[in-house]
């Protein structure tokens, strides 16, 4: 065979043509470090080449864009998501989320479509949308493929629900598993690993996530820690007992022998506003002692769930949520409860105040006319206390109502964002602005833009470059996510392209339903999502999986 010329080898492959380069941007690789000028060339779905700002002016490429007065980074990734329904029964674009530049979406908290049986599906008794559920030996793995195939405009891939695994063998009911049930519960957690997740994510405050103990909680964690799991929790408290839920969550992360990731980190309640650098420096000091333990956050002081947060969670006990509401007796025990000044629950309506809980959605048609006020206005309009106005507003609508709770303090959101093992997430599923109803909250739409434009750029609270470090690849590496979250050379083309000068949110709690701006160009798998600001109507979403992942037989 003839020998090819060196010289004719090297012309050759650089004159494979690029699919697109981004030239002379910002480029914020996602490491931290300081931005650079460059070029961004982008061939299939990867990131070709990066090179200094002009080297790549004359290769040979089918599109360019002139990146010099904006940011180039990598595209963020939602650690706590819940776009399920949109990736499963939606129209899969997640408007809300790409338009800011989420690329990839975490989902888990608590609850996931599967493992599933007949006890699972007991989730739609409290009022959540129904969705498709899936079973089987390779159930797990068998929903992200359904998502897929469904279509989606970001990456998705998930945790699994540790509130699902409970329900899988307990249903609604109190009380620890029997040593079958426990077994049991191990098996889906090792099942959901090599189908994909990426570890147990845990929402203690909620029945029956609720009833879960300290030592199953453990057992779980230890079935997953052989295929690199991470424990996420919604913890157990984040108001009067912040400090000991803190504890409870190191504890599950040492004894089961994986790391440890808190979701939505807050102080929640003015009178408990004095804890947020308390939790910090146990969060440090844990650190220094040498467990892996990191948070995440959103940026703003106000939280969103159901407003059945505000009950005891003994109310849902077997599925009997409505039957207790519709009870007298059992209401003036509720009642009881809520009022009492200590309680071993979270009590979200006492830590807001009746003034500070908004509801913000209702599917009966009598509640709509009570969507965006607050609970107290409602109690006035409906002639009764708040107590028992929020109980018949459950009790008529028959789900757990979704409602804004404002309980937490503009400082503790600026201190928490400085630490270095704080990531952002949004806790909210993707939403076309043209096609939803109610009230939301505005994380759904603003969270990131919210950061960079207010706490980067007009605030000055963090860099440019931690931000985005903790919008990408801090989230990839806490997952193990090796090929995305950086802007480097053969990883995939998640790529955000934004105006650092008007990059900025525009949702807000009176008016949530508006599409943040500054973000120019958003790029899934090297396929562009948004272009020039504008949804494109592309799904090159693919599945993210957990360290654990085998493909099934």
């Amino acid at each position: 065979m003839r020998a090819i010329p060196l010289l004719l080898l090297s012309a050759s492959l650089f004159a494979q043509d690029y699919d697109l380069v981004l030239a002379g941007g910002k480029i914020v690789d996602g490491t931290g470090n300081a931005w650079f000028r460059g070029d961004v060339a982008i061939r299939g779905d990867r990131i070709a080449r990066i090179a200094p700002a002009g080297l790549l002016r004359d290769a040979p490429a089918r599109e360019r864009i002139d990146a010099r007065e904006l940011v180039v980074a990598p595209g963020f990734i939602d650690i706590q998501s819940h776009s399920r329904n949109a990736f499963l029964t939606g129209d899969g674009r997640v408007l809300s989320k790409v338009s800011m530049g989420v690329t990839t979406e975490i989902m888990g908290e608590g609850w996931t479509n599967a493992p599933a049986n007949e006890k699972t599906s007991a989730e739609l008794s409290l009022g959540r949308a129904e969705m498709p559920l899936f079973t089987g030996p390779h159930a797990f793995d068998a929903w992200l493929r359904a998502m897929e195939e469904h279509g989606a405009s970001a990456n998705f891939g998930s945790f699994v629900g540790a509130t699902t695994i409970r329900m899988y063998v307990k249903g609604m009911d109190r009380g620890a598993p029997a040593p079958g049930e426990l077994e049991t519960m191990r098996a889906l957690v090792r099942q959901s690993m090599q189908d994909g997740a990426f570890g147990i994510a845990s929402a203690l405050i909620y029945p029956p996530g609720e009833y879960a103990t300290t030592g199953e909680l453990i057992e779980m964690a230890k079935a997953m820690a052989p295929f690199g799991g991470v424990y996420i929790t919604h913890m157990r408290s984040e108001a009067d007992r912040l400090l000991p839920a803190i504890e409870e969550a190191l504890q599950i992360g040492r004894d089961g022998g994986v790391p440890v990731e808190i979701y939505h980190l807050k102080a929640a309640g003015r009178r408990n506003w004095h804890k947020a650098p308390l939790a910090i420096a146990r969060i440090e000091s844990a650190r220094a002692a040498g467990q892996d333990v990191s948070a995440d956050m959103y940026p703003y002081v106000a939280g969103g769930t159901g407003l059945t947060a505000c009950l005891p969670p003994w109310t849902a006990e077997g599925g009997k949520l409505y039957d207790n509401l519709g009870d007298a007796a059992t209401r003036r025990r509720i009642r009881e409860e809520i009022l009492a000044d200590k309680s071993d629950w979270e009590n979200l309506c006492v830590m807001s105040t009746p003034e500070g809980v908004l509801v913000a959605g209702a599917r009966n048609q009598q509640n709509k006319q009570y969507v965006g006020k607050r609970l107290a206005e409602i109690a006035r309009l409906m002639g009764k206390d708040w107590i028992d106005a929020a109980m018949d507003l459950i009790l008529a609508d028959r789900t757990r109502v979704e409602t804004i709770f404002f309980m937490m303090n503009e400082g503790n959101v600026r201190r928490q964002m400085q630490q270095p093992w704080i990531k952002f997430g949004t806790d909210a599923g993707g939403l076309d602005p043209e096609k939803a109803t109610g009230v939301a909250h505005p994380r759904a739409y603003g969270a990131y833009a919210r950061v960079l434009g207010r706490y980067v750029r007009e605030d000055k609270v963090i860099p440019l470059e931690d931000a985005i470090r903790k919008m990408s690849s801090a989230v990839a590496r806490r997952l193990s996510i090796r090929d995305r979250g950086l802007l480097q050379e053969g990883m995939f083309a998640d790529i955000v392209v934004l105006d650092p000068d008007t990059v900025i949110d525009h949702a807000t709690f009176e008016n949530p339903h508006r599409l943040s701006t500054g973000v120019q160009h958003v790029f899934v798998n090297g396929v562009a999502v948004i272009r020039d600001g504008r949804h494109t109507g592309a799904k090159p979403g693919r599945i993210v999986r957990g360290p654990g992942y085998k493909p099934p037989a």
